[in-house]
């Protein structure tokens, strides 16, 4: 750790009429002095981990800023050069380098919410389990149940509706409701997302450049 340098973190002492206090988890002033040195230890280490942790924070954004910015200026070099520009028409795009071994992924992922056509949609996906009582497949009912979290009213849980957009069902009121479905959907957003990949060699597959700390 000591080759980071870290953020600044107050180390939480007041001066109060020349003795030293700490605030405690009420906000109330406690000498320094009575508190256990177990309690002061643990202080300064939670204190000294939030100094690297602020630290690598604000330099993944400072990464993920720099990156976007050369990528676009890439981008911007190619079209006024050559007329030219790099991904889909969604955003999405790979940069590789010349041997194969290094790679750069920008994904844009939109985000979709729900009008109120799904409610319509919820209305005739019951009729059909209403009269298909007998036959319909439990697991038919548990992906409806936990699409619509019927546990909670007016939540939705979107991978589940995309899941019943998949199944092929030929009831007419079930197309109306995938119909439904799919005018309910609204695209409310997006975001980009950069990711980094290298391999040994050209044959072997790609491995992931972490920036979680979970997965490092």
């Amino acid at each position: 750790m000591s080759q980071f340098q870290p953020a600044s973190i107050p180390d939480g002492r007041v001066d109060v009429d020349g003795d030293l206090h700490m605030r405690d988890a009420k906000r109330k002033l406690v000498p320094v002095s009575l508190i256990k040195p177990q309690h002061l230890l643990q202080d300064e280490l939670v204190r000294k981990v939030m100094g690297y942790a602020v630290a690598l924070s604000e330099q993944v954004a400072r990464f993920k800023a720099h990156t976007f910015d050369d990528i676009g200026a890439f981008e911007a070099l190619l079209e006024q050069e050559y007329g030219a520009k790099v991904g889909g028409t969604k955003g999405n795009k790979t940069l590789m380098t010349h041997d194969g071994l290094m790679k750069i992924q920008v994904q844009v992922a939109d985000y979709i919410d729900f009008g109120p056509e799904l409610n319509t949609a919820k209305a005739l996906i019951d009729d059909c389990l209403n009269e298909w009582a007998e036959g319909a497949r439990d697991e038919l009912r548990a992906i409806v149940t936990r699409a619509f979290n019927t546990d909670k009213p007016g939540q939705i849980n979107r991978s589940e509706i995309f899941m019943l957009l998949r199944l092929d069902i030929g009831d007419e009121r079930w197309k109306r409701a995938m119909a439904a479905i799919r005018d309910a959907m609204r695209i409310v957003g997006s975001k980009a997302y950069v990711r980094v990949y290298r391999r040994e060699h050209q044959e072997a597959a790609w491995q992931p450049v972490s920036i979680d700390l979970a997965k490092v």
